[in-house]
């Protein structure tokens, strides 16, 4: 059974916040690479400290933070931001 990606109301909010190009650039890769995987986590990468049991996926300089839900076959992103900025919060 596949996966479904799912974008936080954060999520979203960061996204409309960025260049068009690049919001736009970065929905459409999550969606290419996230939507309807059989297993998340051979993409991804465990985050650890304040974003532990959380994971990490990477669009170019961009990424996004994500709690992969089993129960539900939901990877619900919680923010989207530029590498040198996220994990600043």
């Amino acid at each position: 059974m596949a996966y479904k990606l799912v974008l936080s109301d954060d999520a979203l909010e960061q996204l409309k916040k960025m260049n068009r190009h690049v919001g736009m650039m970065l929905a459409k890769d999550l969606k290419k690479r996230l939507d309807g995987l059989e297993n998340p986590r051979q993409f991804g990468k465990t985050l650890v400290g304040d974003y532990k049991g959380l994971w990490r996926y990477r669009v170019g300089n961009y990424r996004v933070i994500c709690d992969i839900i089993d129960n539900k076959m939901v990877i619900l992103a919680l923010e989207i931001g530029h590498r040198k900025e996220i994990y600043k919060k």
